[in-house]
C-alpha cells in the first residue's frame, strides 16, 4: 500500500526521503509543493527529477477529498461542504464569515463514538480516525471552492479531536508550519468533551492554541445523563485538568454549555457554573440547541437570555454563540446523515 506522503510533517518528510536513498532537502522541496502550491500530482514538481517523481509515485500517494454536497446560506454566506473521502466515506465541514474573517470548523473522525444525547454526529456511529491529510484537505479544498481564505480554524465538527489525538496533533504541526498554510494555532479552536487524560497530554505541546471544554452540566448526575464520557471522567476531574491546563499553558479555556430547556437552564444550574467556575481564566459560551429529529432537546430564548444575565451578575465573562447558516442546517452531522441513511 502506498504511504499517505500529505500526512507527514517537515521532519517526518525529510526523513523519509534519507530512506529512500534522497538527499534530506528533497523532503522540504516536496512539502512546498504539497503544501504551499498544493499540487495533486507528483508529475507536476517541475523542479523535481524524472526518476524521484517515478520513485515518489511508486511508492507514496497523494489524498484527496471531493466535494459532494455544498450548502449555501442566503442569510450570512455560511458555506457547509459534504466531502467524500477516497474510500466513500464523508464528512462534513463549516466555512462561517464573521467580522474578524472567515473560520472553518472542521471533522477530526468519520463518527463519533462519544455519544452525547444533543449531538447529531454520534447517532450514526464511529467509522474511523481522519488521517492528518484528511484534516488538511476540507482546509485546502473549503479555500479552493469558495474563493475565500480561512483565517481560523475550529476542531468541532464530526468527532472528538482528542480521541484521534496523534493525527490531530499532527495537523496542527503541519497546518501552522511556515512553509504552507502558516497558520498561527492562536487562530485554531479545539473542541473536546473532557478526555481528562488527553488534556494533560496536549498540554505539555504548550501549541497556543483555544481549548474548548463541552461541559452542558454542573452536576454529575445531569452530565452523566447528556454525556456518557462523565461516567470515565467526572466534574471535578475535569475541572481540575482544566485549572492545571491554564497553569501550564497560561492559555484562557473556554466552556461550551448548550443550553437545553427543562434540562440545564434553571437558576440553579446558573448558580452551580458560577461556583464551578469562579476564579478560572475562562470564558462560557452558550449555546442555542441545534434540533434534530431523533432528539427532543430545545432551547427556549427568554431561558438562555436569563442565563446569560445570571453568570454576567455572578461574575462570569459569558456570550451566546451566534447562530450562522440556520436555513442549511449547519451543525455538523446532519448533512453526512441525511445523504449516507
Amino acid at each position: 500500500m502506498k504511504k499517505d506522503i500529505l500526512s507527514y510533517n517537515m521532519e517526518e518528510l525529510c526523513a523519509e526521503m534519507e530512506l529512500i536513498g534522497e538527499k534530506k532537502f528533497r523532503g522540504k522541496q516536496i512539502y512546498e509543493w504539497l503544501h504551499t502550491k498544493r499540487v495533486h500530482e507528483f508529475a507536476n514538481m517541475s523542479n523535481i527529477s524524472s526518476s524521484l517523481r517515478t520513485k515518489l509515485d511508486e511508492n507514496y500517494c497523494i489524498n484527496s477529498i471531493k466535494v459532494v454536497r455544498k450548502l449555501e446560506s442566503s442569510l450570512d454566506n455560511t458555506v457547509k461542504y459534504l466531502y467524500e473521502l477516497s474510500d466513500g466515506n464523508h464528512i462534513e465541514s463549516v466555512l462561517m464569515e464573521y467580522k474578524h474573517g472567515n473560520s472553518l470548523c472542521i471533522s477530526t473522525q468519520v463518527g463519533c463514538k462519544m455519544g452525547c444525547n444533543f449531538c447529531a454526529s454520534t447517532i450514526a456511529g464511529f467509522r474511523r480516525h481522519l488521517l492528518p491529510s484528511e484534516m488538511l484537505l476540507q482546509v485546502y479544498e473549503a479555500e479552493k471552492n469558495s474563493g475565500r481564505h480561512v483565517d481560523s480554524i475550529v476542531l468541532m465538527g464530526i468527532g472528538e479531536p482528542l480521541d484521534n489525538f496523534d493525527n490531530v496533533v499532527k495537523f496542527l504541526q503541519i497546518i501552522s508550519f511556515e512553509t504552507g498554510k502558516n497558520l498561527s494555532l492562536r487562530h485554531v479552536s479545539l473542541s473536546t468533551c473532557g478526555l481528562v487524560d488527553r488534556i494533560y497530554d496536549l498540554a505539555k505541546y504548550r501549541f497556543g492554541l483555544t481549548l474548548s471544554i463541552s461541559l452542558h452540566a454542573v452536576t454529575d448526575e445531569k452530565r452523566s445523563e447528556i454525556m456518557p464520557i462523565n461516567k470515565k471522567y467526572n466534574i471535578s476531574e475535569l475541572i481540575k485538568a482544566c485549572k492545571d491546563y491554564i497553569e501550564i499553558t497560561g492559555r484562557r479555556i473556554s466552556f461550551e454549555y448548550a443550553v437545553i430547556h427543562g434540562v440545564n437552564d434553571t437558576q440553579a444550574d446558573a448558580d452551580g457554573l458560577i461556583k464551578l467556575l469562579k476564579g478560572m481564566n475562562c470564558h462560557v459560551n452558550l449555546i442555542p440547541v441545534n434540533e434534530i429529529k431523533e432528539r427532543s432537546y430545545r432551547s427556549d430564548k427568554n431561558a438562555l437570555h436569563d442565563f446569560l444575565a445570571a453568570l454576567e451578575k455572578g461574575g462570569l465573562n459569558a456570550t451566546i454563540r451566534r447562530t450562522l447558516g440556520a436555513d442549511i442546517d449547519a451543525a455538523c452531522g446532519q448533512l453526512r446523515r441525511e445523504y449516507e441513511f
